[in-house]
């Protein structure tokens, strides 16, 4: 490659729809060739998700306004880190996200609209979820190790909108103006050749504003390299992290267990206990009464993307409703009744329901921005506001 060093596309080259698929390109030949390009409007949707439950958390939203910024269309969608509902076995669905203009303006779009839309939700839905299991406790994002390094932002920032408190990724973390959180690597203890040198050398370097939070299971056992790092650091010790892998770890409860009851008598009671390494939801809900917080890795950063699908659904001339096949035809409106946490779905254009408020709000028009982006702290806020209400109310999804 002479123009890169790795296999990623530019910031140009995804806003000249670089990224799309070949058989848009031979559509377009043929539309222009024939005089043929409608004025349409396209939603984008989803009717299922890749988990048990019927909500989900769309985000990339504002990445979307930026990739068809300038174009000549109007854009209609939902906030960025706003709840979405699906109905399974239904028809029915509302859209995130709804483009009108001339459909040649938009051909080639599809592709990277979905690019953006689809994984960035699927790690925001897994992280809420994860954040709903987890209560209280500490959530952190471990995971970007396992993505190419130039999702790292996106991942750390959809784990922070689905209510993450922390992300480890340091350009994540510093493009979303935060600071990256992390204990010690393995390796650390490795190079060392000793567990309590290694502890004593990462307490006298780093500024007290880092935690000292030692990892417990590099040469031992979780509980006698507990109880070393207790001693080693007495007080100082803020809390001790349970990396086990998953080939090695047992009965992980029992182990939590164990170390928490090792440290409790020695003194240790107020050193908290963290658990990383191949944790996913199954593992939250077994040691959320036990453990302080989670490490996320891979769990969150390889979350089921939510199949968003780009369709077509009115035209102008004289097949103005033209939903393909399994696609309710015409453009449509969401209203929300967060006091029941009721969505209704109708055709665009119909009155407001009393109690009720619009989920798709003005994004382009005319090709200009004008949505104001909202801090993430702001989106994130509104994200738990949501799902504690999920948590509540059961929601649903209907025609008007």
């Amino acid at each position: 490659m002479k123009d890169r060093l790795f296999w990623t596309a530019k910031d140009e080259e995804i806003k000249r729809a670089e990224t799309t698929d070949l058989y848009f390109i031979y559509a377009e030949q043929v539309m222009r060739s024939k005089g043929v390009n409608p004025r349409v409007v396209i939603e984008v949707y989803t009717r299922g998700l890749p988990y048990e439950g019927d909500w989900g958390v769309v985000s990339g939203i504002y990445e979307v306004a930026r990739l068809l910024e300038g174009l000549p269309v109007n854009v209609r969608a939902m906030e960025e880190g706003e709840v979405f509902l699906v109905s399974k076995g239904s028809i029915l669905y509302e859209p995130v996200l709804q483009i009108e203009g001339r459909y040649l303006d938009v051909i080639r779009y599809e592709t990277p609209v979905l690019g953006l839309l689809c994984m960035s939700s699927g790690i925001s839905t897994k992280a809420a979820r994860i954040r709903m299991l987890a209560g209280g406790r500490s959530l952190l994002s471990f995971g970007t190790r396992r993505v190419h390094p130039c999702l790292a932002p996106m991942v750390e920032r959809a784990a922070y909108i689905g209510g993450f408190d922390g992300v480890s990724n340091v350009l994540g973390a510093k493009l979303m103006g935060k600071e990256p959180v992390g204990t010690m690597p393995h390796s650390l203890i490795q190079c060392f050749g000793d567990q309590e040198r290694a502890w004593k050398a990462f307490d006298e370097v780093l500024p007290k504003s880092v935690p000292r939070i030692a990892l417990v299971d590099t040469y031992y056992d979780e509980k006698t390299e507990s109880v070393r790092a207790y001693e080693a650091l007495g007080d100082s010790l803020y809390g001790v992290r349970l990396d086990t892998p998953g080939s090695r770890r047992g009965d992980l409860r029992k182990i939590v267990e164990e170390v928490r009851w090792e440290l409790g008598i020695r003194g240790g009671k107020n050193v908290k206990i963290f658990v990383s390494g191949g944790i996913d939801e199954k593992d939250v809900i077994e040691l959320r009464d036990l453990v302080d917080g989670f490490g996320i890795g891979t769990g969150l950063s390889d979350a089921p993307v939510i199949d968003f699908s780009f369709k077509i659904v009115e035209m102008e001339g004289g097949r103005r409703f033209v939903g393909k096949r399994g696609v309710p035809s015409g453009a449509k409106d969401v209203f929300r009744s967060y006091e029941r946490m009721e969505d209704l779905v109708c055709l665009r254009g119909s009155p407001k329901p009393d109690g009720y408020e619009p989920l798709l709000k003005d994004l382009i028009r005319d090709g200009r921005i004008v949505r104001e982006e909202r801090p993430v702290d702001e989106i994130r806020a509104d994200v738990l506001r949501k799902l504690e209400l999920l948590s509540e109310k059961r929601p649903k999804l209907r025609w008007m």
